[in-house]
């Protein structure tokens, strides 16, 4: 039990370091008051372009798969180990070391995905990212992402847990869009390319 506990606790605490805040801070730039104040690889590429943004969806994806991969060496498997997945994301999203607020969750959600059932993970990554790039709305891909790795998930007859834990991903991911979600059904959604100074 001890070690379920040290895994989820460090779990959180990888999913917490926020990767767009500490990249920002050495080109001199807070980025949670830069555009839409999002710390993820989004708003770092508006902000601050294609090379910080890509150091920053690096460290977010596989701070996710570090998670689970230490979770996996002390022997933690099954549901236990859909809860330290889903530990670092809500890490991601509510950062202890940001007063508990964060990102999305997009890249640390397919992050430990890819280390929990990586086939599940490589179907569901290009039907995301052709949304994104046909809609140009990285919003629209991240949602329809997460529909798809659930569906994806019933259709391959995973196990339950591993179902629920990718259900429960993908509505996180709904939850920190809602914002965005209500942009898409007003045709105010920025669109990826749009430089920094719209939202993310």
């Amino acid at each position: 039990m001890g070690s379920v506990l040290l895994a989820l606790v460090v779990a959180y605490l990888f999913g917490s370091i926020p990767a767009g805040v500490l990249v920002a801070r050495t080109y001199g730039v807070d980025i949670r008051k830069v555009g839409s104040g999002n710390i993820g690889a989004t708003n770092v590429l508006r902000a601050l372009g294609p090379g910080p943004a890509l150091v920053v969806a690096f460290f977010d994806v596989f701070k996710g798969g570090i998670a689970v991969l230490i979770a996996r060496a002390v022997g933690i498997e099954g549901p236990l180990l859909g809860g330290v997945a889903l530990a670092a994301v809500l890490g991601h999203n509510y950062s202890l070391f940001l007063g508990f607020k964060g990102g999305k969750g997009v890249a640390t959600s397919f992050g430990t995905l890819l280390f929990l059932d990586p086939i599940l993970a490589l179907w569901t990554f290009p039907i995301g990212v052709s949304v994104m790039l046909l809609t140009r709305y990285v919003s629209a891909g991240s949602m329809t992402g997460g529909v798809a790795a659930t569906v994806l998930a019933l259709a391959l007859s995973r196990p339950l847990w591993e179902v629920v834990t990718v259900g429960l991903m993908a509505l996180l991911i709904f939850w920190t869009h809602r914002e965005n979600l209500k942009r898409l059904q007003a045709g105010t959604e920025r669109r990826l390319g749009e430089k920094e100074g719209g939202r993310a």
